[in-house]
């Protein structure tokens, strides 16, 4: 075994061929690991339960698993969840105050990791109930963006970015209900999907949100992110969603096959909010387009007829918050603002929800009549660059609303329509902080979108770009 150094072996592909290669341990890694995340826990706070002790033995048992010649995909590998999963031994807050009993059996997405060879370091920070796209709260402080602690790296999936672009772990799990894989990738300068609803199971529960919430990765580059995805995707025989399984990895390793046609939608659904988009972001957008075309594609500005999405949503939102709410131990202790979705969703319920649900397959064929002359769209992720932390700490629940919608109008269509969608790195303010572009693809669509990524990322090559040294991630 060679010697090892720090900065080596950083993604996950990378450590996978090390560790197979007997150029490092897993012990070693899953150390680095340790130490990364206590370093930065006080100023980043990416971890709501870091599981050093039990990694550690994982570790060891997954050396002597490589010393015997065993070979499995993430073998020795430490990644981190977000903690609406469930992992043995741990208890699962999703952001929440209060004393959670300890589950006892993984989630079928953390149990697909584990086989894999995974090593599970820890479970990251989200908002309560992964309500909002910052990631903050009373039961664990604040978690900051690695590009700028003076800002959040989005939500509700902001502890899994934060850890990824900090260099804590190669690749997290997150989930995504309205944006919150892809707001914080795009923030944090990552890779993030929302894949096919059901591609990745989210037993115990036959769905998550009434349906519009799918899990997915985090990773700084395509072919990491597709890796992670491909290994945590498959089905429980107890879910609702079973989707046909999709080559993820081989979509990986090269570009588009032929020339696409792709809609560039600088325009989101209606949703009762003014809607203002920033020029670094609508200036980035613009340039992930131009280089599209310079690839050989095709892009041509038109926007989805969205229609009425904006109610099929609420309803389904609200109604996920509430039954999410009863399993907290101390719901007096919940803020104010999910009280009133829990009304919400009360309010919102029977026939309001079943029309919210009845309405998804009218809007599939109504927004789906474009991809019969495109392949994909593309839009900004968020309209705006990263807020800055605090931004929507105490305020009201219709402020909070209006601002976060304001902030994030792009993401959420999709997570009704339950169709992939990806967000990649388009490039950095003047002030250095991140932004993302938004493919997004009818269903099943994962290898196309996946392989159209990986063309783009051969040309931008936004790995490259990390937080500077000096961060507190370094």
């Amino acid at each position: 075994m060679t010697g090892f150094s720090g900065e080596e072996h950083e993604g996950l592909q990378e450590q996978t061929r090390a560790l197979a290669g007997r150029q490092v341990s897993s012990r070693e890694l899953v150390e680095r690991s340790l130490r990364r995340i206590e370093a930065t826990q006080p100023t980043l706070n990416a971890f709501r339960r870091v599981r050093a002790e039990a990694a550690l033995r994982e570790a060891e048992a997954a050396d002597r698993r490589l010393a015997a010649g065993e070979r499995a995909p993430l073998l020795g590998v430490p990644v981190a969840v977000k903690d609406d999963m469930d992992v043995a031994g741990e208890p699962t807050a999703f952001g929440c105050p209060g004393d959670f009993p300890a589950k006892k059996a993984d989630s079928e997405a953390v149990r697909r990791l584990r086989a894999a060879g995974a090593v599970i370091v820890g479970k990251t920070n989200t908002p309560e109930l992964g309500q909002w796209p910052v990631t903050d709260g009373p039961a664990f402080g604040v978690t900051r963006n690695p590009w700028s602690l003076r800002h959040t790296p989005g939500g509700s999936s902001g502890g899994s970015a934060a850890a990824v672009a900090a260099g804590l772990v190669p690749a997290a799990l997150g989930s995504d209900g309205a944006g919150s894989i892809r707001i914080p990738a795009a923030w944090t300068h990552l890779v993030g999907i929302k894949p096919q609803r059901g591609r990745i199971s989210t037993w115990p529960q036959r769905e998550s949100f009434r349906g519009i919430t799918a899990d997915g990765p985090f990773a700084r580059t395509v072919g990491d992110a597709a890796l992670l995805l491909h290994v945590a995707s498959g089905s429980h025989e107890g879910d609702l969603h079973r989707p046909p399984a999709v080559d993820i990895l081989a979509a990986a390793g090269h570009g588009p096959r032929r020339r696409l046609r792709i809609a560039l939608s600088l325009r989101p659904a209606f949703a009762a909010v003014r809607h203002w988009l920033d020029p670094a972001v609508r200036t980035a957008t613009l340039r992930i387009a131009e280089r599209l075309e310079v690839l050989g594609h095709e892009v041509v500005e038109e926007d989805p007829r969205y229609g009425p999405i904006g109610l099929a949503f609420v309803p389904r939102s609200m109604a996920g918050v509430r039954d999410w709410s009863a399993r907290v131990p101390d719901r007096a202790a919940l803020d104010p603002r999910t009280h009133a979705n829990v009304r919400g969703g009360l309010l919102l319920g029977g026939g309001l929800l079943r029309a919210a649900r009845a309405a998804e397959a009218p809007l599939r064929r109504r927004i789906g009549e474009m991809f019969w002359r495109f392949d994909a769209v593309l839009t900004p992720t968020t309209a705006v660059p990263p807020l800055r932390t605090g931004d929507l700490a105490g305020l009201g629940g219709r402020e909070t609303n209006s601002r976060m919608i304001a902030a994030c109008p792009y993401a959420w269509p999709w997570n009704v329509l339950g169709w992939p969608a990806l967000s990649v790195p388009s490039g950095l303010t003047e002030a250095g902080l991140p932004m993302g572009a938004q493919l997004l693809g009818p269903s099943n669509s994962e290898p196309l979108l996946i392989s159209l990524a990986a063309q783009l990322e051969a040309d931008r090559r936004w790995y490259e770009l990390r937080p500077l040294p000096g961060d507190p991630a370094k």
